[in-house]
């Protein structure tokens, strides 16, 4: 039997390689400011160049911040079933902060400095029984 084939909830947002995932940004070709999303050109006000290129951005980071959602997320990030999770802001060492949802720890176990990776989960099944699946954030094994 043939495992369920992965999509990503969002086209372009991240690679799902066996190697593990990475988030898909962009960076300033003049002054090195990251971007996610994408941005089409660079929006520093110090910059004097415009030009992005695609950027695979570090996998791993440190939460600066966090709050736990009691309510399911709007669509396209239905999940199924839904229980409350953590979502963190991560500062990534591109000195850019994502939000990502985290996983793999407790809620009350959540802490601020919290050493994180970037991992790919199951959100649900699509129609043609697809596992739709978005990035997430969880801790680093010490």
């Amino acid at each position: 039997m043939n495992s369920p084939k992965q999509v990503p909830v969002v086209d372009g947002l991240f690679t799902l390689p066996p190697e593990g995932p990475n988030l898909i940004g962009t960076k300033c070709t003049s002054c090195g400011t990251y971007y996610l999303p994408k941005s089409l050109s660079c929006r520093n006000p110090n910059c004097e160049g415009k030009k992005t290129e695609d950027a695979k951005l570090s996998r791993r980071g440190r939460v600066h911040s966090y709050t736990i959602q009691y309510y399911p997320p709007p669509p396209p990030f239905k999940m199924e079933p839904f229980e409350p999770y953590g979502i963190g802001l991560v500062e990534l060492p591109e000195g850019i902060r994502i939000m990502g949802m985290l996983t793999g720890c407790a809620l009350e176990n959540i802490r601020i400095g919290m050493d994180v990776e970037l991992v790919t989960e199951k959100l649900y099944e699509n129609d043609q029984g697809d596992e739709v699946v978005t990035y997430k954030f969880k801790p680093v094994d010490s």
